[in-house]
């Protein structure tokens, strides 16, 4: 950042101190254990949302005995008489009496009666009747679905704290719901700071292109976030103290100014919002100058450092947690995989490191640095390597990359 026109401000000598990286995963989560608001949504629109109760079945699933196979239905042992056709839709079946059959769709309600469905690959007609042709003798209820194979009525199907995605959304259609209640989503401000970021073009003398304002902002909604905004603040302390005074956003998130340069102001502007420091400093590499405060009323500021793999780090350290546990997700178990390949470590330090995976296990990928993303960009997660590193064979946490 440039220094022009500024001066020199020192961060506050108080604060928790520099955390272990499981710490302070763990702390970012405990800072968002009031879930936000439950509202009532129309399922496409609680799309990205969380569960905030368990989605229960209003109706049998399937809600009365159907065909899985194109065919016919049966009744009795063979040959049948074939008496008329059933295609999916509203109309209430006749029974069917013992030796006889109905030619039907898949998906079509059985009529009462039918024992099984012969599959229409496995028929074939002989004048009137129908002969059972296939490879094995067919047996009762073959290729029906019953009433209630998927579910019951009242039956509970997920968890709150369940992600609502697509199939969640079919899941929740299919069982007769026209309203899911959900978590209200954590509003996501995103604060990028610097007089060298451009937004647009091929840059200039003292000039990058800024990385972060497009890469961040799916990464949060992924995690269950409205980003609201992007907005580019230069380097003035006022600019960035009035951003924080007059934000309103449930998550203020900040790229650069975290550590203690020239025109790093962000522990200045949070002690005169008034704000708490829950983490100040992690031991991970990248991004250990990374930080997380609780604003009043309740609201939050993730503090990402400005390279970009380094902000990434913070993201996955810090804001996800946070707005897992302020949308209401649970706690899921841990990915883990084995090192296919020597996992290069910090002598003291956890390190996020892009991989790939293969068939024996995850491989690191070169051009890893603090501002790069070559690696991040053909990694399908991040290998979490224990200080020291992790050898061939050896079990490390991976977090996945969206």
């Amino acid at each position: 950042m440039s220094a022009v026109g500024q001066t020199t401000v020192a961060a506050p000598t108080t604060g928790p101190g520099v955390l272990s990286w499981p710490r302070a995963r763990e702390a970012a989560r405990r800072a968002g254990l009031r879930p936000l608001p439950a509202v009532a949504l129309a399922p496409v629109e609680a799309l990205g949302h969380t569960l905030a109760e368990p989605l229960g079945a209003l109706i049998d699933l399937p809600a009365f005995d159907t065909s899985a196979m194109d065919g016919w239905a049966v009744a009795g042992p063979g040959p049948w008489r074939v008496t008329g056709r059933l295609l999916a839709g509203p109309a209430e079946p006749a029974p069917l009496a013992d030796g006889t059959a109905v030619e039907i769709a898949t998906g079509a309600q059985l009529p009462p009666g039918a024992t099984a469905v012969l599959r229409r690959e496995h028929g074939r007609a002989d004048g009137t009747l129908l002969h059972d042709r296939g490879p094995c003798p067919l047996t009762t209820g073959q290729d029906v679905r019953p009433r209630g194979q998927e579910c019951r009525r009242g039956e509970e199907l997920l968890p709150a704290g369940v992600p609502v995605g697509p199939a969640v959304l079919g899941l929740a259609a299919a069982c007769g719901h026209d309203w899911l209640l959900v978590h209200r989503r954590p509003v996501v401000q995103l604060l990028v700071l610097g007089d060298e970021l451009l937004a647009s073009g091929i840059p200039g003398p003292g000039l990058v292109r800024d990385a972060l304002g497009p890469l961040l902002p799916p990464w949060l909604q992924a995690a269950g976030a409205e980003v609201a905004e992007v907005r580019y603040v230069r380097d003035d302390f006022g600019l960035l103290r009035d951003a924080l005074r007059h934000s309103t956003a449930d998550v203020v998130v900040t790229t650069g100014g975290t550590a203690a340069g020239p025109v790093d102001f962000l522990h200045r502007a949070l002690a005169e919002a008034g704000a708490r420091l829950v983490v100040d400093g992690v031991a991970v590499r990248p991004g250990h100058p990374m930080l997380l405060a609780e604003l009043p009323g309740g609201r939050h500021l993730v503090g990402l450092p400005g390279n970009p793999l380094a902000a990434v780090a913070g993201t996955v350290t810090l804001a996800l947690p946070l707005l897992h546990a302020r949308s209401g997700r649970a706690v899921g178990a841990p990915a883990l995989a084995p090192a296919a390949a020597a996992l290069p470590g910090h002598p003291s330090d956890t390190r996020l490191q892009p991989v790939r995976r293969t068939a024996a296990g995850v491989v690191p990928l070169a051009f890893d640095g603090p501002a790069m993303l070559r690696g991040l960009a053909r990694a399908e997660a991040l290998a979490v390597v224990p200080p020291g590193g992790a050898a061939p064979g050896e079990t490390v946490e991976l977090l996945e990359v969206p």
